[in-house]
């Protein structure tokens, strides 16, 4: 078996307000490896996106530690970690933050510019990504002009931007109907497939949750089940 892309030990995250402490995470542990598509499942407030923000880097936990792509997080200074955002972890959020200005190709080059990608690379690039994701006529289309799932294939075009080994999604459904919804989640497996990335994407939708490889669920902070799941061929 292949190194593990994602490794998470003993990861606890505690948030303070005045005297009143919430324990939002409790010595989790897990590992994720190249290829795998895995489900963060858990009701609201489980701990799915506190969990997923300790992967990313966006957070710092109390005590643990992650690693990922053997870049230890926890202990990388804000550089570091403006790094690992950039080259090596993508994010699709539920809100799909795109640019309301700027057209599908231009959101989708914007991390491209921030690495300083050559014009024509990154032109390339971007119609590549857009293609893949079944955009291609949509490419001068502002965010105004596409519907949910769309603007939602623009964001997942964009996290993939600069060659990312690990792909977080944070209820990347959430605002889609369930048909649409559904698409969304067999796109990313089947980026999963041909691009060799790692996913972690939090949800919710038990109906969404047989797309996965692998499904860590999530009860009041602590990692109750990680159980294989049978995935479906692509």
């Amino acid at each position: 078996m292949s190194e593990p892309l994602v490794v998470v030990e003993g990861v606890r995250k505690v948030y303070r307000t005045g005297p009143r402490e919430v324990v939002a995470l409790k010595d989790v542990s897990f590992e994720a490896y190249p290829g795998e598509l895995i489900a963060v499942r858990g009701r609201s407030g489980s701990g799915k996106t506190t969990l997923l923000n300790q992967v990313g880097g966006l957070d710092r936990p109390d005590a643990g530690r992650v690693v990922v792509a053997g870049h230890e997080v926890t202990a990388l200074p804000e550089d570091g970690l403006l790094t690992l955002r950039r080259d090596v972890v993508g994010f699709v959020f539920q809100s799909f933050g795109l640019i309301p200005v700027l057209s599908a190709a231009e959101n989708v080059g914007v991390p491209m510019r921030l690495a300083r990608m050559p014009s024509a690379e990154r032109e390339e690039r971007v119609a590549m990504l857009l293609a893949l994701v079944g955009l291609e006529r949509q490419v001068n289309q502002r965010p105004y002009e596409l519907s949910g799932g769309q603007q939602q294939r623009v964001a997942i075009a964009r996290s993939l931007a600069n060659r990312p080994r690990l792909l977080i999604a944070d209820e990347p459904t959430g605002q889609l109907d369930s048909q649409t919804g559904r698409q969304i989640m067999e796109l990313l497996r089947a980026l999963v497939r041909s691009e060799g990335v790692t996913a972690l994407v939090a949800t919710h939708d038990p109906s969404l949750i047989t797309l996965a490889d692998r499904v860590l669920e999530m009860h009041d902070g602590t990692l109750r089940t990680a159980r294989a799941e049978t995935p479906l061929t692509a």
